[in-house]
């Protein structure tokens, strides 16, 4: 199983690097995690540091598209049983500590074993724009990766969801995400009206 969390770790300063990060948890065991950072990563280098991480389970989206857009200073606090931080915004959390590495040279495997969890606020469940802004920032981080028309084509199917349910968090976050995808068309000169398939993508960036 994978779930989408924000990992928090930190050097050996104290400086805390918050990202957006999917982690598997394998079934039979509640309290092992793995994390899979890329290569290079401040994530990876933190942990291997440190030794330990905190999993943030947050449903504030913007810090999610936030972390995507260059917007990581967000609220922290001190946690309990490791030397880390925890999202002052986040409905729960999870303190690991590292127990095992499977080296890999683009993206290593990093075994993890939980020490503590806290719950700070009840979960009250996913909207639709909340998926859609979690999809389209996966989206976004791999722009570089997946063809422009088929990243628009999804974004133009995410914002059907994204119009009848969202808040203004939500709205906020897509903003960011949107603003990315303008941005990348301008610097790569294409023009949103001429790609096929999805209609108007201008129109839809600066809906």
């Amino acid at each position: 199983m994978i779930q989408e969390t924000i990992v928090i770790t930190q050097n050996s300063s104290g400086v805390a690097h918050i990202a957006p990060m999917g982690i598997h948890i394998p079934y039979e065991s509640q309290d092992e995690f793995i994390i899979l950072p890329f290569r290079p990563s401040t994530t990876l280098n933190n942990l291997l540091e440190s030794k330990t991480a905190v999993i943030n389970y947050c449903d504030d989206v913007r810090v999610f598209a936030g972390c995507l857009t260059g917007r990581r200073d967000w609220p922290l606090k001190p946690v309990e049983k490791i030397n880390g931080q925890v999202l002052s915004c986040a409905l729960a959390h999870t303190e690991v500590e590292l127990v095992r590495v499977e080296d890999d040279e683009t993206r290593p495997k990093l075994f993890c074993k939980a020490v503590h969890t806290a719950n700070h606020a009840p979960f009250k469940g996913f909207n639709r724009a909340q998926y859609s802004v979690l999809e389209a920032a996966i989206l976004i981080s791999r722009l570089n990766m997946i063809p422009l028309e088929k990243i628009q084509a999804e974004i133009d199917y995410l914002r059907i969801g994204l119009e009848k349910t969202a808040g203004d968090r939500e709205l906020e976050a897509w903003g960011w995400l949107m603003t990315v995808i303008e941005n990348f068309i301008a610097k790569d000169g294409v023009y949103a009206e001429n790609l096929p398939g999805a209609g108007s993508a201008k129109a839809g960036i600066n809906s």
